[in-house]
């Protein structure tokens, strides 16, 4: 079953705000929603289940709620949004992994993407449950099992494919900030029958990454040229006034939707607003939304 949806990334707290900022943020969804004119159309929110990464990382990773405690807090507050999130595999065996995912799926959450190591680590470091393993051995604890989609990434066509043929059921992209996605599907289409949901990953960039560099820390991909031209539009973005930056990143969109909407893939959308939830975000979904929408088509 699709998943069709408008989802929104809700990243946990840290710990020592906890509750307090858990409130404050499902307090922002609906008010900021609401002052774009979109009130009660984002049906999922998503939440990364978060790990330390690299020591470069421009903004501090400090210990942070855990999904399941963060989706507590929140979810009387938003009673008509289910969830959506990622779950690391690697450090979990397979009894454990199962209980988790179990408790997840009881709990609200329609769709979890496996995900794998850290950049610190090599693909199959860890001692639990490679992600591709999990989209077999879960088959019938999960319904929506999704997987991580960059397509910029070299050999990404193979991995994806491997990836669907061992049970993915949906691909949430990286932040796209170019429509390479759109020659990758068109690829994909030609060469294999699987048709997976397709989550549409779209970030809000502020001035301020301009001073921090958040956005173009996690979509960094060192001797990468495609991601480095991505690099070169998100700082464009940042460097944009605000009525510049909205153009650009709605043109963006419909460069994509219209691009991939006839490959024949159901398609949903993702937000980010990677510094924090505020209404010019808002705003910026919105005005992408009213060109195609999965609610509306």
């Amino acid at each position: 079953m699709s998943l069709n949806t408008i989802a929104l990334e809700l990243v946990p707290p840290n710990v020592d705000r906890g509750r307090e900022q858990a409130l404050s943020d499902a307090e922002k969804v609906l008010r900021c929603s609401a002052e774009a004119g979109i009130g009660g159309r984002v049906r999922h929110v998503m939440i990364p289940g978060m790990i330390e990464e690299d020591d470069d990382r421009p903004l501090e990773m400090k210990p942070k709620l855990d999904v399941l405690e963060f989706w507590s807090m929140i979810k009387p507050e938003l009673p008509d949004v289910r969830g959506l999130c990622t779950q690391v595999t690697a450090f979990m065996d397979e009894p454990t992994l199962r209980g988790r995912l179990a408790e997840l799926s009881d709990s609200g959450f329609d769709g979890i993407a496996f995900v794998g190591v850290p950049r610190t680590l090599s693909d199959g470091e860890g001692s639990g449950v490679a992600p591709t393993d999990a989209l077999t051995i879960f088959d019938e604890v999960v319904d929506n099992r999704g997987v991580i989609l960059i397509p910029t990434r070299e050999g990404e066509q193979g991995r994806f494919t491997f990836k669907c043929d061992r049970g993915a059921t949906y691909g949430m992209t990286q932040l796209l900030y170019s429509d390479t996605i759109v020659d990758f599907l068109t690829e994909f289409a030609k060469t294999n029958e699987h048709r997976p949901e397709i989550l549409l990953s779209f970030g809000f960039v502020p001035a301020v990454e301009t001073k921090v560099g958040l956005i173009n820390w996690l979509i960094q991909d060192p001797g990468n040229a495609a991601v480095a031209a991505e690099q070169e539009f998100v700082k464009q973005l940042a460097g944009s006034e605000p009525v510049q930056r909205r153009k650009l990143m709605v043109d963006l969109y419909k460069r994509v939707i219209d691009g991939v909407g006839e490959l024949g893939f159901p398609l949903s959308v993702h937000f980010e607003a990677t510094y924090g939830i505020n209404t010019p975000a808002f705003e910026t979904f919105a005005e992408m939304l009213a060109h195609w929408a999965p609610d509306t088509a």
